[in-house]
């Protein structure tokens, strides 16, 4: 390794991945050219000339190619001055301002760029007379609106009084007088007497981001040629050595170079240490306050759209650099434009998560900008202390501790948690502060009235505990330093402070994901074939057990952990973890986080799956080794010298930046001397890959192909194109996003499959498949991210929040105006005639749906509407359907949509829809779990026998329909129709049906079939199956039934004979098949088995996690349930009485009551055990008996049986009841129950229940006290 490394160096060859920059950079004005606006950059001419841009070019750049970064042009130009030029006279500010931006590759590799921008005195005559020109134009415009009547002649005209929306400025709006005072201030450029300076900038392109150091290097040099006296050797001399004799750092060690006017110091964490970062994360905290940037930051790991709003490129910048950097050991994977320049606006309607920074002039409002979509954005002002999120962001998991952890570094640094803008400022001058957004901000609650009575504070008392001890920690810090003095550092204390701060805070914010993911190991799905088929099916793959995981988690980190599990950077985290499997070959952050991981398992010998949510703050900071590196440099580059220079060369003007001698910068020296010198292993390194901690130490090219892959997996665009801005090019950009977003929906709608029915399918269809809770949540959050992403792609213009909405609405209004006649919606209703084929089905609309939706009261926001609309649609079977009709309206989408649109990609668009199709395979109860407290109509239609005319039936029937979430009293039904519709708060999954009569009139007896009811709203049916009297004389003699229900899929809706597949229950299995063979007569196997299932059922339910399971009650009393298989194994063997008399086991029970109340007060048995068994059977029995409710003696067996295994008393039960001498009489001897061996394996299955905590569905035991 060593030699081959050594061979790259002396040979040159690799040598320039070395270099500490890579071009030196000019750009500014071109004389040649003359004034060219940038219309690009989105200005307007009702701007006075001087704030207008103008196009600016790259004067000069050395060298003129480097093979291992070509220089791009366009996007340097760009970026160096991403509003063009400006222009200034001698009465405005003209302080050097500096920013630096980063230039990302295709492949995702980055570059960095440093600038610094000042201003130079115009010489040019021509540029001078100019501008002068345009001031004679622009003050007769003006003059001409100033003299206008107050109603603008003409469309022209007007066109001035409307501020554009980015850039409004007030001061032209004028007042109808003329005045020659507001015309003077129009007449703001004077060739005679003012002076005119335009901006130019120099820029330093590097492989690495030292910000601190690069900022240096230009202000040494921009001081070289504005101070009076010349520099000690020619400007070639220094911009020679920075870019071929200043070398990167070594990992781990510090650099010392030569400045024009003193030395510049750098330095580089160890391969051990966290990634390089060299921006002051304490900005970023002054700026926005902790709790902004908590949420930011959850934002950003959620990989929501986010839009950074601000006047100062450079904050711009830092914010998204520390943002990311502290995402660590995650990166961010989408696009990333920190800087967006003025002339690639368009580019905000990606479809596609990202990260961008907008620079506002200062002027604007909020309110003017206008955005594509912000449905899902979080919008981010920076300097105003604000930030605007998206509906329902989950809360970062123990965001309360981690802001106090946070704001403890912070304040022994002298930094506020609230942040202190003005203290980052600088200078306050330049604060845009006016006293109305303070109003407006403290009403958006993000400025606190005083410091101390801020959000923080009120949740935290320790943190004003610690605002008080601010003062005395600054004074301690300034003694530290003292005490410092005699360490004689290199760089100046305020940048070693800068370095102290962010390792504390990154040490914080990486801590968090050591501790949260401190075995995520456990739960990586290694692939079982080789690298070339894995990456092949890699979409199809899941590569982390993320139920498992999830499953341990504390319950709180639930609602951000699911989403954040779904994010593109967890599955590229995963995926080089997978590609990795020894250290050597592991990515840096993977190797730093992995050793951080395995030293919390060091410290906490816990069991790896036992998760708490204690808080454990983060101990292992270390800050020293950054002191040695300052302390002791490790490296210092060769001097500035002077060059082989033609005399005369060199010289230049006082106060102008010239351009430099090319020949003398286009090629470095001929023999690296550091190369030689210093050890090669140092300088080991891999071209491109090499920054931005994507150190990927590999040999392997088939490895980095690989790794690379992974990382553009679904994501296509890192960075618009920042060339020509061609419509080709603009048209091709959109083509990608199009084919970007219809991959992200198959991969989608198949991830929500594989979740549905990959448990289906493992369980084998036992169970109940639907994964409600936190987890569908999260999916189907991101399906309606995905969907108002596509619906604001390409839209002419923005209306409203919700992209989607908007479109729903105008689609509403029209076909309202169309229909004027309800009659159109669907096919016209079928009343009840074939005597109770069920509920005639809902009409299937679109506009109806929406109305549901907009009824109710408590969804406030277009966005919560377009969600709602969209669970509700899942939950129908009928989202494809709907946007598709919506879809059809051609004209409606040609009106709201450009042509590039996705919606007017019409094969896109058919595919689409056909993947949400696939949504129709599965039973979603989305709308329904999540709108708990909202009104819905019920219908309740019961269904009597027909064998037995039911119409002769005299009495009052009654229903009490319960769900998951509530249930609704008694309903009285209307004898004639025996059908009804109610409206009450959500049942949510309706569970059972309580039904029965007053018993009044001549003929009480009431034959019911069914009950059906159906939710009018999601159109969920249920069927309760009966099958059984009601009446007094009558079957069991009861007067009310309480019926277990179960969902009805559509086809069978209307089908005549029970549905006997109970599709919310476990898999019937081998029973159903008994029965359908014997109906009669089972055998002591069969029911032996029936039983069994009946039991496992049970077991089934409570070991899936809470959030997954179903209805216990239809596990009880549902078809084949607990209730059943004791019946079949108390009516085995039982004897037959005489004829016409019914016995049933509620007889044989009582009759056994009786006998062990009287063998009680005899004292029979003196066992201890057997007493209380026979206490609590007598108690039991004698509580169901004297209850004031009607029900039958089937009934009571049902209420015995829940009661016996709530309180698992069944198998005592069992046992007791084996030894009563009223088995003997009433049981043939064949009997399951007088075979010893048989009831013994009974027992200790019905034992198995003793480990459940059975909760009761209150309609089952209603009326019972105990």
């Amino acid at each position: 390794m060593y030699g081959k490394c050594f061979l790259k160096m002396t040979t040159g060859f690799s040598s320039n991945s070395c270099r500490f920059a890579d071009y030196f950079v000019i750009c500014g004005l071109d004389t040649e050219s003359g004034l060219e606006p940038d219309e690009l950059s989105g200005e307007n001419f009702e701007q006075s000339p001087l704030r207008r841009t103008f196009k600016s070019k790259v004067l000069a750049h050395y060298p003129e190619n480097v093979e291992w970064s070509p220089f791009d042009q366009d996007a340097v130009g760009m970026l160096c001055m991403p509003k063009g030029l400006a222009f200034r006279t001698q009465a405005d500010t003209r302080e050097p301002q500096f920013h630096s931006f980063i230039i990302t590759r295709e492949d995702g590799s980055r570059t960095y760029g440093f600038a610094l921008t000042f201003y130079e005195e115009v010489t040019s005559k021509q540029i001078c007379s100019a501008m002068q020109t345009l001031y004679h134009m622009h003050n007769a415009e003006q003059y001409d609106i100033l003299h206008t009547p107050t109603t603008p002649r003409c469309p022209e005209d007007q066109r001035h009084l409307h501020p554009h929306p980015l850039n409004p400025h007030p001061q032209h709006m004028l007042l109808p007088t003329p005045s020659i005072s507001r015309l003077q201030r129009f007449n703001s450029y004077d060739i005679s007497r003012d002076t005119l300076y335009v901006s130019k900038c120099i820029c330093l392109i590097a492989p690495m981001a030292f910000p601190q150091a690069c900022r240096k290097v230009l202000q040494q040099l921009h001081q070289a040629v504005s101070s009076p006296q010349p520099p000690p050797l020619p400007l070639e001399s220094y911009v020679y050595n920075i870019l071929y004799e200043v070398p990167l750092p070594p990992a781990g060690r510090s650099l010392k170079f030569s400045g024009v006017y003193g030395p510049v110091v750098c330095q580089r964490p160890s391969t051990a240490e966290l990634p390089l970062f060299d921006f002051p994360i304490s900005q970023v905290f002054e700026l926005l306050g902790v709790e902004n940037i908590l949420q930011l930051f959850t934002c950003a790991l959620l990989e929501i759209q986010i839009l950074l709003y601000s006047q100062h490129y450079q904050r711009l910048m830092t914010v998204a650099e520390s943002i990311t950097a502290l995402m660590f050991p995650f990166q961010w994977q989408h696009v990333y434009v920190p800087i967006l320049p003025a002339s690639l606006l368009h580019f905000l309607d990606a479809p596609v998560p990202y990260l961008m920074g907008l620079h506002s002039n200062g002027e604007g409002d909020r309110t003017k900008l206008e955005l594509p979509q912000e449905a899902n954005l979080c919008f981010v002002d920076i300097d105003n202390h604000f930030i605007e999120l998206p509906e329902d962001l989950p809360l970062f998991p123990n965001k309360l501790e981690f802001i106090q952890e946070i704001s403890e570094v912070l304040l022994a640094f002298g930094v506020s948690p609230e942040g202190n803008p003005l203290h980052s400022q600088g200078q306050a001058k330049h604060w845009g502060f006016r006293s109305t957004d303070l109003v407006t901000d403290r009403r958006n609650g993000n400025l606190a009235s005083s410091p101390l009575n801020s959000y923080l504070l009120r949740e935290n008392e320790t943190i004003a505990r610690l605002q008080a001890l601010v003062k005395r920690t600054g004074v301690s810090l300034e003694k530290d330093a003292s005490s410092n003095k005699d360490l004689k550092v290199q760089c100046d204390e305020e940048e070693l402070k800068m370095h102290q701060l962010n390792i504390q805070v990154r040490e914080v914010f990486a801590n968090r994901f050591t501790q949260m993911f401190a075995d995520y190991e456990v739960f990586v799905i290694q692939p079982n074939q080789d690298k070339e088929s894995w990456f092949s099916n890699r979409d199809q793959m899941q590569n982390f057990d993320k139920a498992s995981f999830l499953s341990d988690q504390p319950e709180p980190y639930l609602p951000f952990l699911s989403r954040f599990l779904e994010t593109q950077m967890f599955a590229s985290f995963i995926d080089s973890k997978i590609l990795c499997h020894d250290d050597e070959d592991k990515e840096h952050t993977l190797r730093v986080f992995d050793s951080r991981v395995d030293k919390i398992r060091m410290l906490n010998v816990r069991t790896p799956t036992l998760r708490t949510s204690m808080y454990q703050t983060c101990t292992n900071i270390d800050e020293k080794a950054i002191e040695m590196r300052v302390v002791k440099i490790d490296h210092t580059a060769l001097h500035p010298h002077l060059l082989d220079m033609k005399i005369g060369q060199g010289r230049y003007e006082h106060g102008f930046f010239p351009r430099l001698q090319s020949d003398v910068l286009s090629t470095g020296p001929v023999s690296n001397k550091w190369a030689k010198r210093s050890a090669p292993a140092q300088w080991r390194r891999k071209d491109r890959q090499k920054q931005h901690a994507e150190h990927l130490y590999l040999d392997n090219d088939q490895r980095e192909k690989y790794i690379q892959e992974a990382r553009n997996l679904g994501t296509t665009i890192r960075q618009p194109k920042l060339s020509n801005l061609s419509p080709s090019v603009i048209a091709q950009t959109n083509w990608k996003f199009v084919e970007g977003l219809l991959k992200e929906c198959r991969n989608k709608t198949k991830r929500m499959l594989v979740e549905k029915m990959g448990r289906e399918a493992v369980e084998l269809g036992h169970g109940e498949v639907s994964i409600t809770g936190v987890e569908e949540n999260t999916l189907i959050a991101s399906l309606c991210d995905l969907l108002e992403r596509i619906w604001s792609h390409g839209l002419q213009v923005k209306q409203g929040k919700s992209a989607l909405w908007s479109h729903l609405l105008h689609y509403q209004e029209s076909k309202e105006k169309t229909d004027a006649a309800p009659a159109g919606l669907g096919p016209p209703e079928r009343r009840k005639s074939d005597a109770g084929a069920a509920l005639p089905p809902l009409k299937v609309s679109l506009i109806r749906d929406m109305r549901h939706i907009q009824n109710i009261g408590e969804i406030k926001t277009d966005v919560g509407k377009a969600r709602a609309w969209v669970r509700l649609s899942m939950e129908k079977k009928l989202l494809s359907r709907h946007l598709k009709k919506l879809l059809s309206d051609h004209e409606l989408t040609k009106k709201l949509y450009k042509r590039y649109a996705f919606l007017r990609c019409d094969d896109e668009k058919e595919q689409f829809l056909y993947h949400l199709l696939s949504f129709n395979a599965v039973d979603y109860f989305c709308f329904t779990n999540v709108f708990t407290t909202i009104m819905i109509p019920y219908h309740v239609l019961v269904i009597p026998s027909k064998k037995l005319g039911g119409s002769m039936f005299t009495a009052n029937p009654w229903v009490c329909v319960s769900g998951e979430l509530a249930e609704t009293g008694v309903l009285q039904i209307p004898k004639h129709t025996q059908e009804i519709t109610f409206e009450c708060q959500n049942l949510g999954k309706l569970t059972t049906v309580q039904m029965g009569h007053d018993n009044s009139g001549l003929y009480a007896k009431w034959l019911v079939e069914y009950v059906m009811v159906r939710n009018e709203i999601t159109g969920h049916a249920y069927k309760f199956p009966c099958g059984r009297w009601l009446g007094k004389g009558v079957d069991d003699g009861s007067l009310e039934r309480v019926l277990v229900g179960e969902l009805v899929t559509p086809n069978s809706e209307n089908e005549d004979r029970m549905c006997r597949t109970p599709p919310m229950q476990q898999s019937p299995g081998m029973m159903r098949r008994f029965v359908t063979i014997s109906p009669n007569k089972l055998n002591t196997g069969q029911i032996q088995e029936g039983v069994g299932e009946a039991i496992n059922g049970i077991v089934k339910h409570f070991h899936k996690p809470e959030k997954e399971r179903g209805s216990l009650t239809l596990l009880l009393c549902g078809e084949y349930g607990l209730v059943w298989a004791l019946e079949q194994v108390f009516q085995h063997g039982f004897k037959s009485p005489r004829l016409f008399k019914n016995v049933f086991i509620w007889d044989f029970l009582e009759k056994s009551q009786v006998y062990f109340e009287s063998a009680e007060q005899r004292e029979v048995t003196p066992d201890e055990n057997w007493q209380t068994r026979v206490r609590h059977f007598c108690q039991f029995m004698r509580a169901i008996n004297s209850t004031s409710r009607n029900i039958g003696k089937d009934g009571k067996f049902q209420m015995l049986v829940c009661l016996g295994a709530r309180d698992h008393l069944l198998h005592h039960w069992i046992a007791l009841l084996v030894d009563c001498p009223i088995t003997v009489q009433m049981y043939e001897d064949t009997a399951l129950i007088k075979d010893r061996s048989l009831v013994n394996s009974l027992i200790r299955v019905l034992q198995t229940l003793q480990e459940f905590n059975i909760t009761l569905e209150a309609s089952l035991v209603k009326g019972i006290g105990i």
